[in-house]
């Protein structure tokens, strides 16, 4: 009986004609059976326990089994010792250096008459397929995102060096229309693998509820079948789309082994299909490999009666979160303490940032994106910047000042100007002359301020004298006045009348002259 086995249905035909007594030469002629196969059947017939009618009654399934109950060498004494030992074997391979040769060279010391090399591998990856059973998951639509990137890599050319520039290819699926995207970046780092993920997300229209990466650093910052460490960048992604982070166990590729299987798809659609082809920018490199996913999404899939964009379409892409209105920016975290200038110093930038002087010395936490500068101290935002890239350059707000240095900033010649006339006439004249020399501003600042200050804590009316003396002798310098009122050189000049009025005369012109539209001579 050696060979394929016979159809059930014919086997049973057999045990009908025995049964109702017809002869073995009958039996061969009706049913087209050799005679060997015929004695064969009914000599397991003979020798089981079951009568005709017993198995006459079975399943077809169940009578194969009965019938043919498999090769006996599994019910050998050596298949029983290699049996008990399959647990150590399955252990001991995850060891550094140990392989199934070296295992099958130690079974073979202790069992001269054991398996062969190649039967010992056999009934090994039996165990090992046994011991590992896949499950088929059920995915919901719009609840998951698988995403990876392909361990090789494409690449295009630099025009203006002739250099080949590679790039990683970042890989993502939904698995419940299995609807592919894929694209080019200069690195899996953390601004590109968001970058990706950012266009993934306006490829397809809206978020899912879970986002599925591998352990790459750019992700994950700490392994972990359990409790992984997400990447604070992807937190504040996710937490912007609001999704949930779930990242797939280390060494577990069936946790997302529909990603993994789009890998090799686009090795074949994609990579394969452009192998010949050359590029000179990574944007002209991103729009063939957009078209090939394009193509491939519109595929028919093998055994099913629709392509995945068809798929998509249809049940997922509606079902996806809408995006939020604002694009998303990647953070950057740093803690800093507030010099006595009050500014903290990004270094990233080599800028300084100003913050309100009351918090000078403490440490404030800086989260800063492309754009802005955000600063928090205590639990509130402090101050805000737009993000400036030049160097050694500051970003000041005039209200981060003590009022010491805003009056410093304020300084100009109309401040000056204002508060002399708020004091004396004669000092207002005074300052109006001090702006007319040919100095330094800062210099005619630092006149106006010891002025100022000397008109506080002076007698008005010996101060008035000053000013008048100073502005007679063409001297406009503080020193010349301080000099007057400590000497009291005032004492021998006589009042001044502060309200007085000027001298008759025929050069007057009147307020009609000064308020007409156009100036008549």
């Amino acid at each position: 009986m050696s060979g394929k086995p016979k159809l059930m249905s014919q086997i049973k035909q057999l045990l009908r004609l025995y049964q109702q007594g017809q002869s073995k030469k009958f039996i061969v002629r009706s049913l087209g059976l050799s005679k060997t196969t015929v004695n064969a059947y009914l000599a397991k017939i003979a020798s089981s326990s079951l009568s005709i009618d017993a198995l006459l009654d079975m399943e077809d399934p169940a009578l194969e089994a009965k019938l043919h109950a498999g090769n006996p060498a599994y019910k050998e004494i050596r298949f029983d010792e290699l049996k008990s030992r399959f647990e150590y074997y399955v252990r001991e391979l995850k060891r550094t250096g140990v392989d199934r040769r070296l295992l099958w060279e130690e079974y073979r010391l202790t069992n001269p008459g054991g398996y062969s090399y190649s039967q010992f591998c056999f009934h090994l990856s039996q165990q090992l397929i046994a011991a590992r059973p896949s499950m088929v998951l059920q995915h919901q639509a719009g609840e998951k995102l698988f995403i990876d990137f392909a361990g090789k890599k494409l690449s295009y050319i630099d025009p203006g060096t002739g250099e080949v520039i590679y790039c990683h290819v970042f890989v993502a699926c939904l698995p419940f229309s299995d609807y592919g995207f894929a694209m080019a970046v200069r690195s899996q780092g953390v601004a590109d693998f968001i970058y990706a993920l950012q266009l993934c997300m306006h490829h397809l229209g809206g978020s899912p509820q879970v986002l599925v990466p591998d352990n790459l650093k750019s992700a994950i910052v700490k392994a972990n079948p359990y409790e992984p460490d997400v990447n604070q960048a992807l937190q504040d992604f996710a937490n912007h789309y609001q999704m949930t982070v779930l990242p797939a166990r280390v060494r577990k590729p069936k946790d997302k082994a529909l990603v993994e299987n789009h890998v090799q798809l686009v090795y074949s659609r994609v990579y394969a299909r452009l192998r010949n082809q050359t590029f000179f920018d990574l944007a002209t490199l991103n729009e063939a490999i957009r078209e090939k996913m394009r193509k491939h999404n519109q595929t028919r899939m093998q055994q099913k009666p629709y392509c995945r964009e068809e798929r998509f379409l249809a049940f997922e892409k509606n079902v996806l979160r809408a995006l939020p209105e604002q694009p998303f920016e990647l953070k950057y975290y740093k803690e800093l303490k507030v010099a006595k200038n009050n500014h903290i110093y990004l270094s990233e930038d080599k800028h300084y940032y100003s913050v309100p002087f009351t918090f000078i010395g403490s440490k404030a936490r800086i989260i800063y994106t492309r754009s802005l500068v955000h600063i928090y101290a205590k639990g509130e935002q402090i101050a805000l910047h737009v993000r400036s890239f030049s160097l050694g350059g500051y970003s000041t707000s005039k209200e981060h000042l003590c009022s010491h240095h805003q009056h410093y900033l304020d300084r100009s010649p109309e401040y000056y100007l204002q508060k002399a006339q708020k004091s004396s006439e004669s000092l207002s004249r005074l300052v109006q002359l001090i702006f007319q020399q040919d100095r330094y501003p800062e210099q005619l600042y630092r006149t106006c301020d010891g002025l100022l200050r000397l008109h506080g804590k002076s007698n008005p009316e010996s101060f008035e004298k000053a000013c008048l003396l100073a502005i007679e002798h063409q001297n406009y310098s503080y020193r010349f006045i301080l000099n007057v009122l400590e000497n009291k050189m005032t004492d021998q000049i006589p009042s001044v009348n502060l309200n007085r009025t000027l001298p008759e005369h025929q050069n007057i012109r009147g307020k009609d002259y000064y308020i007409q539209l156009s100036l008549k001579f």
